[in-house]
């Protein structure tokens, strides 16, 4: 039962930031779609839902129970992206929402390996700023400006986030063997990415 809920949880959460990439693919200003792409995180944050890319940077402080939940956040984020990619594929959006993803989609399919995996570890790392400064600063300001810069930054950097990219493939309709070892290959970089900053931290804290 518990695995289950964890997989509702990341569907939700996956549904979420499915929305932000579809409110980043409808603006055609960057920095304004990049803005309100956050949207995604907020309501992840808010609401407590299962993000692969946000709880993955706690799984050193978790027992062995937490890190074998993240393979179910995973599967659920995925199905969350996919179930909105389709619902929007039925509306009049659907259509031009898809060509936009799909040119996203030649850029990163076009990649490298190594760029691709460095790309997402350098946006874990963002993620980790934005999901630690919600959850330990005191103040309301802080704590939201703190998530809003961390996805702002990734997106207007070209950092690889993989549950966003799951959206946009699934929209595109793109999907394939290059394109699941692509977001594999994403979620590896995003989980290194996503520890790095708390392992530092970790050692400087024992070290002194």
């Amino acid at each position: 039962m518990k695995r289950v809920r964890t997989l509702f949880s990341g569907m939700l959460a996956g549904l979420c930031i499915a929305m932000g990439g579809t409110v980043f693919l409808s603006v055609d200003n960057r920095v304004l779609g990049a803005l309100l792409f956050s949207v995604g995180l907020f309501c992840v944050c808010s609401f407590g839902f299962s993000l692969f890319t946000g709880r993955v940077c706690y799984v050193f402080d978790n027992d062995l129970s937490y890190a074998l939940e993240l393979p179910f956040m995973w599967v659920g984020n995925l199905m969350g992206t996919w179930l909105l990619a389709m619902v929007e594929w039925m509306t009049r959006s659907g259509a031009a929402l898809a060509d936009r993803a799909r040119v996203l989609c030649e850029v990163k399919l076009g990649d490298g390996l190594i760029s691709i995996f460095l790309l997402a570890v350098l946006c874990n790392i963002l993620i980790f700023i934005a999901v630690e400064g919600y959850k330990t600063i005191p103040h309301s300001l802080g704590k939201y400006l703190a998530m809003i810069f961390g996805v702002t930054v990734f997106i207007l950097c070209g950092f690889e986030h993989c549950v966003a990219n799951m959206y946009y493939i699934s929209l595109a309709g793109v999907w394939s063997g290059k394109a699941l070892l692509y977001v594999l290959v994403m979620t590896l970089g995003n989980a290194v990415g996503g520890v790095l900053l708390p392992l530092i931290r970790k050692y400087l804290l024992s070290a002194g």
